[in-house]
């Protein structure tokens, strides 16, 4: 089942940016698009921390019932991985 979270935030030069994490058969996505940019960023692998920070905003939307328990656990399951693989 396919799972997308959206969001605006601004970047470290106040520029607005919009972002999305998009989630199917198990493998997550994040794509970025700046004000200005005609195109999506694609990242297949985020930057560090970004599975933390990830984690969080689940969290908060799953208490308001805007997130599944299973895309928090996917989330804990990748940080996880990350973690066990730079180890």
């Amino acid at each position: 089942m396919r799972s997308q979270h959206i969001w605006t935030e601004r970047d470290e030069h106040g520029s607005k940016r919009e972002c999305a994490r998009d989630e199917f058969g198990g493998i997550w996505r994040l794509q970025i698009e700046t004000a200005g940019d005609l195109d999506w960023t694609y990242y297949e692998r985020p930057f560090a921390g970004y599975y933390l920070w990830l984690k969080g905003h689940l969290g908060r939307k799953y208490q308001r019932r805007r997130a599944s328990s299973e895309d928090v656990a996917s989330v804990e399951k990748l940080i996880a991985d990350q973690y066990e693989i730079e180890s």
